[in-house]
């Protein structure tokens, strides 16, 4: 609509060729999600709406821009933005937005739905969902078609030069070798050079072993820190992981490799843009893990309610400001320290060991699920009667989540956060 005022002719501005655009579709189903519970708050629901909101935006521009190398839009021309993702005027009415949906939009909304009778609202919905993939898909490919012709000249020329650098290379390396051969004295003191191998980095600039090697030792740090924490400020020595198996947190491991993504390209900022930058991101991130381990497996892992300013209990001021210099102490210091020394690993070992050890982590975290989910079956007095679900009764029975997860609660017991 907004295309369309200022080009006085309708424009679909969307990803796929139908008449829909997801990341709004991705942006609305993050409010109706994490945000319903701060309806009696409005300022809180449009704070929190515009933090959710611009996040999925941000995240949705970085991740299409590096799958196409385009950029979808631009707000460079607006004041206070961010590399051209997202601005302050477009956040602010993210933020309207939210407000708008929780409080009129959705009860509607939901009101229409309940008129369709089920059996025909789930057809629709999977014939819209499979013909919006099906456009999705055939969007893509045409990005990427466009990509490679505006491309194809240039790439012929690049793929010649190289057929000829490799003939005159390969050439070359063959009349050396006859020539040695028929004539060994000239070999001696001057050998033929081979050519020199580009040494192979493990886990170079900020690709996927870099992001997890730090996913992996930031879930183990994370756990060590939050360990010593509880035990100097209340005397007790508790365990801190989120896995049946080992000491590792996922949410220190997800922050960390998650907040280097964002700002590796921001690393040479100041510290006050990296403070603000940590400490909206991490309130955010800390906010959506919450309500999603809540949805996810009807538990509470940590409770703010007593803590001033705190939004729901999920989070508080601060600890948003922790997460802010947290953010500071990673980028400036923490982060260049392990990038150097991971980059000093052979490729190979690195890259074995790091894949080992997602493996890992990978089945730990699917069996801490199972385990997490069938606790909360337990409680509610749900009998297992499947081989899984006996044997997770017997390896994880009360005592053991219990004493993993000390600060565990179920959904039913922690009250309500409105």
């Amino acid at each position: 609509m907004q295309a369309a005022v200022h080009r006085h002719k309708f424009v679909n501005r969307g990803f796929v060729s139908g008449p829909l655009c997801p990341v709004y579709g991705f942006g609305a189903v993050a409010v109706a999600v994490f945000l319903p519970e701060l309806e009696d708050n409005l300022f809180f629901l449009f704070l929190g709406g515009l933090i959710v909101t611009t996040f999925v935006e941000y995240l949705t521009g970085r991740v299409l821009e590096l799958i196409f190398h385009k950029k979808w839009w631009d707000y460079s021309d607006q004041r206070f933005q961010i590399d051209g993702y997202v601005c302050l005027k477009t956040s602010f009415l993210w933020g309207l937005g939210s407000v708008l949906m929780i409080c009129v939009l959705d009860p509607v909304l939901l009101r229409l739905i309940g008129l369709i009778p089920r059996l025909i609202g789930e057809i629709l919905l999977w014939v819209a969902g499979i013909l919006l993939v099906i456009d999705a898909a055939g969007s893509g490919f045409a990005v990427l078609g466009l990509k490679r012709k505006e491309g194809r000249i240039s790439q012929i020329t690049e793929e010649l030069h190289r057929t000829s650098k490799v003939l005159e290379n390969a050439l070359t390396r063959r009349i050396q070798r006859r020539m040695v051969g028929a004539f060994p004295n000239i070999g001696e003191g001057t050998p033929v050079k081979k050519e020199e191998k580009k040494k192979e980095i493990f886990a170079a600039g900020c690709g996927f072993f870099k992001l997890a090697s730090l996913f992996i030792i930031g879930a183990f740090l994370g756990d060590i820190v939050e360990t010593v924490f509880c035990l100097v400020t209340t005397g007790r020595l508790m365990s801190r992981s989120s896995l049946v198996f080992g000491p590792f947190s996922i949410v220190w491991g997800l922050a960390c490799a998650l907040l280097t993504w964002i700002l590796y390209r921001y690393r040479d900022r100041s510290d006050r843009y990296i403070f603000i930058f940590g400490t909206v991101l991490g309130g955010a991130y800390e906010y959506i893990c919450s309500v999603f381990t809540e949805i996810a497996f009807g538990t509470v892992f940590w409770d703010y309610s007593e803590i001033p300013f705190n939004l729901g209990g999920r989070i508080n001021l601060l600890y948003c400001f922790f997460w802010g210099i947290a953010a500071v102490v990673w980028m400036k210091g923490i982060y260049p320290f392990l990038s150097h020394h991971l980059e000093k690993i052979p490729a190979r070992a690195g890259k074995t060991i790091c894949t080992a050890l997602v493996v890992f982590l990978a089945a730990d975290m699917l069996i801490s699920g199972m385990a997490l989910n069938r606790y909360s079956e337990r409680q509610s007095g749900n009998p297992e009667h499947t081989a899984i679900g006996e044997a997770l009764d017997a390896y994880f029975p009360d005592e053991f989540i219990e004493q993993r997860y000390e600060n565990l609660k179920l959904t039913g017991t922690a009250g309500n956060r409105r």
